[in-house]
């Protein structure tokens, strides 16, 4: 035992020895001292022998842009690493590209334990992270096609945990969303995906209309996952929208808009969620509320049965006064619409066109004329001008005989029924007086209608 373990000290004495050159190793002798480190890890790791091995293979990835080292035999592009820079535009893009690339295949071989080293030692000594990111997009695709399912999960799961390190502008968006297509047919922890749909959602502004499609899982009864949406939404507005630029907010706003749109018609989707969608979102994210109301619309049309109750509650998600004058004049005809929220939608365009009367009519003090005073009492009357184009365009006075009439259409008919309630108590009475004996006086009456 003692001379076993004699022979294996003086074996990581020798190796310790020759890895003194390793500088003047080949690229492919280190590959080849990796794959023994990774066949006897524990040593490796102990005898420090697989760091320094690490360490040289990093410092010769950093440098490959200026000494260009050769490539290893598996590498079916190699020849393209010594391109010329004196080449056309197109063939200088793809040198430089294969110049950060050429050992993706080369690595992609290595187990996931190996490689999670690897990345950890690379962010530790500032390597470019949107290299890595794209290396381990590489890796994943790779090794997927002849991992077990156990294994996928294990390689998710690591993955992940490498990519949460890097700096999130580095990331693809489009990546990430099919890594999380991948992860949502797997057995993944919670943590593991949470971190993944955060980075999702930190991009959620990169992302598309096809992205959020994402279908429910199999024990929901709606159509799309709309909850992984909100988790979304969350991310992406982390501390709060103040902390955002507006200009991201209105991308993911006319994003969400577009989702809204395509859920509206799904028959098992619940007035809570689809508000919630709307919602999810500061009013400031939104210029106008068109397309909302339209979505609305098409949710109220496919869900006729809902009570009032819940379709009011569905229209306050609506802000009235980012309508244009065609979505309130619609507002005004559709039966849809509760009157409630209707009434609502043309108080509230009145009281914005007031405001804009009370701005432009606002009186100056009197001075001296100069030309940007001018330009001031110029840009007043274009205004003005705008106001009466919209009322006109709006017609709010014929909206509210409209409306009007259909609340004294709704009285009428309250009047007419309490008629026909006061006539058929008025026939019950005399019925009961004639069934009943003469000296006999009722005690009391049935009453029918109050």
């Amino acid at each position: 035992m003692s001379k076993s373990f004699s022979g294996t000290q003086n074996l990581l004495k020798q190796t310790e020895k020759s890895l003194e050159g390793i500088k003047f190793w080949t690229w492919s002798e280190l590959l080849v001292a990796l794959k023994q480190c990774q066949d006897l890890l524990l040593v490796a790791k102990s005898s420090r022998i697989l760091d320094k091995c690490l360490d040289s293979l990093i410092g010769r990835l950093s440098s490959s842009c200026e000494t260009s080292p050769c490539p290893s035999a598996s590498s079916t592009d190699s020849s393209e690493f010594c391109l010329s820079c004196d080449t056309g535009s197109a063939e200088r893009v793809k040198s430089s590209l294969f110049r950060v690339t050429w050992w993706f295949k080369d690595l992609g071989t290595f187990d996931i334990n190996l490689i999670e080293m690897l990345v950890k030692m690379m962010v530790s000594k500032n390597f470019d992270h949107g290299i890595i990111s794209r290396f381990l997009f590489y890796y994943q695709k790779s090794r997927f096609a002849s991992a077990s399912s156990d294994e996928k999960v294990k390689i998710v799961e690591t993955f992940v945990e490498m990519l949460y390190s890097l700096d999130l502008s580095t990331l693809s968006y489009k990546s990430l969303f099919g890594t999380l297509r991948v992860a949502l047919t797997l057995n993944i922890n919670k943590c593991c995906r949470n971190k993944l749909e955060s980075m999702i959602g930190s991009l959620l502004d990169q992302a598309t209309l096809d992205n959020l499609l994402v279908p429910s899982p199999a024990e929901r009864t709606y159509l799309y996952d709309v909850n992984l949406v909100l988790r979304f939404l969350k991310y992406f507005l982390g501390e709060g929208a103040f902390y955002l630029p507006l200009s991201r907010l209105k991308k993911v706003a006319n994003l969400i808009d577009l989702y809204i749109a395509e859920v509206s018609p799904d028959p098992s989707l619940k007035p809570s969620k689809f508000l919630a969608l709307i919602r999810a979102l500061p009013d400031s994210a939104r210029d106008s509320y068109d397309r909302v109301y339209h979505a609305v619309d098409l949710y109220l049309e496919v869900h006729s049965g809902l009570s009032e109750e819940d379709k009011v509650k569905v229209c306050c998600g609506i802000n009235y006064e980012k309508l244009s004058s065609e979505a309130i004049n619609h507002i005004a005809q559709n039966t849809k619409i509760p009157p409630k929220s209707a009434a609502q939608a043309l108080f509230s365009q009145q009281c914005k066109l007031q405001s804009l009367l009370e701005d432009t009519n606002q009186p100056r003090p009197i001075m001296e004329t100069s030309f940007a005073e001018r330009e001031c009492t110029r840009k007043k009357n274009e205004s003005r001008e705008q106001i009466v184009l919209y009322a006109r365009k709006l017609n709010l006075s014929d909206e509210k005989e409209k409306l009007k009439a259909h609340l004294q259409g709704m009285q009428w008919r309250v009047l007419e029924l309490e008629k026909v309630c006061k006539k058929m108590q008025t026939q019950m009475t005399k019925m009961m007086k004639s069934r009943l004996p003469n000296n006999t006086t009722p005690n009391s009456m049935p009453r029918l209608c109050s």
